[in-house]
């Protein structure tokens, strides 16, 4: 079973992904598996859910998944302990600096002063944090759904 060496384990570190289910999130766990033919390591993930009563972390967050001491429901095994980084906020846990798709935002920072700030850059210090643009142009928040159906009236806003 591909949950199996998942669910042995005590502490999980997974990604959130939308989830259906009440108090609870699906979080995506990314692992390694040996290719016994090629003899090479390849990505296989495998999903999990998780006790997330009060919602705690949003889609995109990297959360750490702590094993439960008893079994919940059938899926539910794990319970959410904390959120490591939230999505878009990754920090380098050696050195505390905040990183930018791998560059230290210091380091951007200095090579655009050196060679001159543009004015169309983006200040991250400047800018809100998370979930300011909740119900306008995020909606990480809301339940999703799964729409079955394509209706000329379309008044599923949140369907999948």
């Amino acid at each position: 079973m591909a949950l199996a060496a998942a669910s042995k384990s005590l502490l999980l570190l997974g990604e959130c992904v939308p989830c259906l289910k009440q108090n609870a999130s699906k979080f995506k766990i990314k692992r390694l598996e040996l290719d016994q033919n090629l003899l090479m390591y390849f990505r296989k993930d495998d999903f999990i859910y998780a006790l997330d009563p009060e919602k705690k972390c949003k889609t995109g967050d990297i959360v750490l998944i702590e094993k439960c001491s008893e079994q919940v429901t059938r899926l539910i095994t794990h319970k959410v302990k904390e959120v490591v980084y939230p999505l878009g906020d990754i920090t380098d846990p050696f050195t505390g600096k905040k990183v930018i798709a791998g560059k230290f935002r210091d380091h951007i920072e200095a090579v655009n002063n050196i060679y001159g700030r543009s004015s169309t850059t983006f200040d991250y210090d400047m800018a809100p944090d998370r979930g300011w643009l909740e119900n306008k142009k995020d909606f990480t928040h809301v339940d999703t759904y799964i729409k079955y159906n394509e209706f000329k009236d379309d008044d599923q806003p949140y369907a999948v």
